[in-house]
């Protein structure tokens, strides 16, 4: 029997190698005669280039960025296809991880440090750039990004604003005579992890906001800078950035690089398992084990572990999903996806310690999962 060990990761706790590794020696510590293949997954978010450039034999290039809050960081982006195609995660320069929990403030957090990395990449001459855009900080519709360009945000006397949603409120007419061209004739795609639109109550304001650290007042100020920035562009450019799927994804950054760079949007876990060519590997397997920090039917519009079940099931190749959450009852979406749904956690348990105990659970599940493959029984946990 062989078996393909694919999760995501699972938030806050572990990184999808590490789940995998995990799941692995729970495997190879029960009874169980089979060989195994670990290939961690992401759809977008944190850890999605390391992954990327591991799979795809790429090279880190390092450079000197300015964080979220315009501070110098060193921050790296890597080069695959014999350095002709730059993988950037929005992440390295712009993510909530290199703020301390006092630090985060979207409205005066920008996105400027990672289009200094497109811009670098340009300089390297690539000719195609993949962006990985989960796990920013910023809310500012991608106006940093387009400001390292060379897009200039123009209050109502002409005077150029500071691409940061403070500033942004401001803003009349948005001039790109100074757009670097060379962006123009390189191919983006950006891999979204979420679908949100830029707009209205599901929009990048209002769901991802507090979790980026704004207050209500802040999530109605970031709205209205949002839906003014989105005026402007459909005034001037005939755009309207609102009508976008993952339009509100990495705080409308897709939205304003879709629209001024022409970058295209797509479904990140899918876009990975091609690039990364997860299907030949899928083709040698008998069973494949997925999963991430909770998979109920969120999980099916998009999420990691549904990208692996769907390709596998297309295969006819069964699927176990294990999480820190499931439902108790799984819909009936999920039970066509996923043959087997398990959660990690054997009883109710609170957040820290369930996310503490996820290594060790982990490795606990894929040995039982093994014990009861050896012994022929159904897996009913």
């Amino acid at each position: 029997m062989h078996i393909l060990i694919a999760p995501n990761a699972f938030k806050n706790s572990l990184t999808a190698q590490a789940a995998a590794k995990a799941l692995q020696r729970g495997l190879l510590k029960s009874k169980l005669h089979c060989t195994t293949e670990c290939f961690p997954i992401a759809d977008g978010g944190d850890g999605t280039s390391e992954l990327i450039l591991h799979k795809c034999n790429g090279t880190l290039v390092n450079m000197t960025v300015n964080d979220p809050l315009g501070r110098p960081i060193t921050a790296s982006y890597g080069l695959i296809d014999y350095g002709t195609t730059a993988v950037i995660e929005m992440a390295s320069a712009s993510g909530l991880r290199l703020l301390k929990s006092h630090e985060l403030n979207p409205m005066q957090a920008s996105s400027y440090g990672t289009g200094q990395m497109l811009l670098n990449a340009l300089d390297g001459g690539v000719d195609k750039i993949i962006l990985a855009m989960g796990g920013s900080a910023t809310v500012d519709g991608g106006c940093g990004i387009l400001s390292a360009l060379g897009v200039l945000f123009l209050d109502v006397d002409g005077n150029a604003l500071k691409p940061i949603p403070a500033s942004l409120v401001h803003l009349t007419t948005i001039d790109t005579s100074k757009l670097d061209v060379r962006v123009l004739n390189t191919e983006i795609v950006v891999i979204c992890d979420v679908d949100n639109r830029l707009l209205g109550d599901k929009g990048a304001a209002a769901v991802f906001g507090p979790q980026k650290g704004a207050s209500p007042d802040d999530v109605k100020q970031l709205e209205t800078v949002l839906s003014r920035f989105n005026e402007i562009t459909l005034e001037q450019f005939g755009k309207n950035m609102a009508e976008l799927k993952y339009g509100g994804a990495a705080g409308g950054s897709t939205a304003g690089i879709h629209a001024f760079l022409n970058a295209q949007l797509v479904n990140g876990i899918d876009y990975f398992l091609k690039l990364t060519n997860f299907e030949a590997s899928l083709q040698k397997a008998d069973i494949v084990i997925t999963g991430e920090g909770s998979i109920d039917e969120q999980t099916l519009q998009g999420k990691g572990p549904f990208g692996v079940a769907k390709l596998a099931k297309q295969h006819n190749i069964k699927v176990i999903g294990v999480a820190g959450k499931v439902p108790d009852e799984p819909s009936t979406g999920v039970k066509e996806y996923f043959d087997e749904l398990i959660s990690i956690n054997k009883q109710p348990i609170d957040l820290p310690t369930a996310l503490k105990n996820t290594n060790e659970n982990l490795v606990k599940m894929g040995k039982e999962i093994g014990e009861l493959l050896a012994n022929k029984k159904p897996l009913s946990f």
